[in-house]
């Protein structure tokens, strides 16, 4: 009998929001996307709440302002490249120009 265990990539890093009106609902839209393009679970993590990033809801109900530090744990095959794309994501700004 041979058991294969598998072995789950799992990655953390975190960002702070940078954009003066914080997580609204444009930056949490850009979040959602990006983190959809991954086969991995990506979760926020800002002060007790802990989100899925792929739900919009999820990522709105952080209520995160600007200055606020958010962690980034992601688990699967791909959970390198999700949390380097939501860094990046965040160091622009999420996409957002005012």
């Amino acid at each position: 009998m041979i058991k294969t265990a598998l072995k789950k990539n799992k990655v953390k890093g975190c960002f702070t929001v940078g954009n003066d009106r914080g997580l609204h609902t444009r930056p949490s839209t850009e979040i959602v996307r990006c983190a959809t393009a991954f086969k991995s679970e990506v979760r926020l993590v800002y002060q007790k709440n802990q989100v899925n990033a792929k739900s919009i809801l999820g990522v709105l109900m952080l209520a995160a302002a600007k200055g606020a530090k958010i962690r980034i744990e992601a688990v699967g095959d791909d959970a390198d490249e999700a949390v380097l794309s939501l860094i990046t994501l965040a160091q622009s700004n999420f996409n957002i120009k005012y």
